[in-house]
């Protein structure tokens, strides 16, 4: 399938995603606990500057603000029936800022986790996931997104119920997991489990990897296990901007532009073809990924040991890629952990 993400993605040896969606809006003023969709429809001017801010910094593609825009996340702010307009502007504004660029830029429609747990573990049955993933899907074809772009997914069984809606909206997508638990996932996917599960697909991802996590030790290492497994698909790294620490009542992130620019080589070399960040990440660190992407040659597959002495210690000693046994979802053997509910990105 070729359109405007693919045919970027074959005329760039790299391509330079976006950076953390919450994190600034809160700069923006959005206040814990709201809803940012809806600043979709109240503060439109602050979501293209948001968008704007991210092409600015050099960015090839962003996420619309809809990470949330299932009717499950919305349920919370009682905006569940406001599932169409939202995900829909969310998109429009997306396109109106790509447009009027003299370059090309990609707009990915985000779709983010429900927030529940499926079945068996949970009560979310596939039937409604599909229901909700494919509403939002269509919302977001309807507002001219380019591809849609799953995220911060734990469950496989979560993973494919998305895919499936994907087909039913007719849309390209990319997907990314989250293995923030110990190198795997929340319900325990190894990044070598994902690659097999979305080789599986009738209607394969253009593009697959992983998102936010618990540092770019850790991304670097999971995106190493993806490489080896050698799908032919090209691999999404979206790490976040360090390792978050509580200072002063807030959330901050202690990687600086410098280390980021550094993660954006080391992920490039090995093996990520689409490079972007995902909590903490600001345009200052864009800027210098972007700067250090193209002026740094490339070079050979970091080792585990190149990695940690670069980013930093890996938050596990394993990262679960030494068995063999395969996730629920991938039709194996070994059962998936219990969870906790999705979290936001960014």
């Amino acid at each position: 399938m070729t359109n405007r993400f693919t045919e970027l993605l074959e005329s760039r040896d790299v391509l330079l995603a976006d950076g953390a969606t919450g994190t600034n809006l809160f700069a923006m003023g959005l206040q814990s606990g709201d809803a940012p969709e809806l600043w979709n429809t109240d503060k439109p001017e602050n979501i293209k500057a948001l968008y704007q801010g991210f092409i600015d910094a050099g960015s090839d593609m962003f996420l619309t603000n809809t990470f949330g825009g299932t009717a499950a996340r919305l349920k919370l702010h009682d905006a569940q029936s406001r599932v169409g307009e939202l995900n829909r502007i969310g998109a429009e504004l997306g396109r109106e800022v790509a447009d009027k660029m003299d370059r090309a830029v990609i707009v990915a429609g985000s779709v983010g986790p429900t927030g529940e747990i499926m079945e068996p573990v949970g009560e979310l049955s596939h039937a409604l996931a599909v229901e909700m993933f494919h509403e939002q899907a269509d919302a977001l074809k309807d507002g001219g997104v380019d591809i849609i772009w799953l995220e911060t997914i734990s469950a496989p069984e979560e993973f494919s119920a998305a895919v499936e809606a994907f087909k039913l909206a007719d849309m390209p997508w990319c997907g990314t997991m989250s293995f923030d638990t110990a190198g795997r996932t929340m319900m325990g996917v190894t990044s070598h489990q994902m690659a097999k599960l979305v080789t599986d697909y009738e209607n394969a991802p253009l593009a697959f990897g992983a998102n936010c996590g618990t540092g770019p030790a850790d991304m670097l290492r999971t995106v190493l296990g993806f490489s080896s497994q050698d799908t032919g698909i090209p691999i999404i790294s979206k790490g976040n901007a360090g390792i978050p620490k509580y200072l002063d009542g807030k959330i901050h992130y202690d990687g600086n532009p410098e280390l980021m620019g550094e993660y954006a080589v080391m992920a490039r070399d090995a093996g990520a073809k689409v490079i972007g960040g995902c909590c903490g990440t600001m345009p200052d660190h864009l800027h210098k990924m972007r700067e250090m992407l193209d002026s740094t040659p490339r070079g050979e597959a970091p080792t585990l040991e190149g990695v940690v002495k670069a980013m930093g210690a890996f938050s596990s000693e394993s990262d679960g890629t030494e068995t063999s046994g395969c996730c629920s979802g991938c039709g194996g053997d070994e059962k998936p952990a219990r969870g906790r509910r999705g979290r936001r990105r960014g």
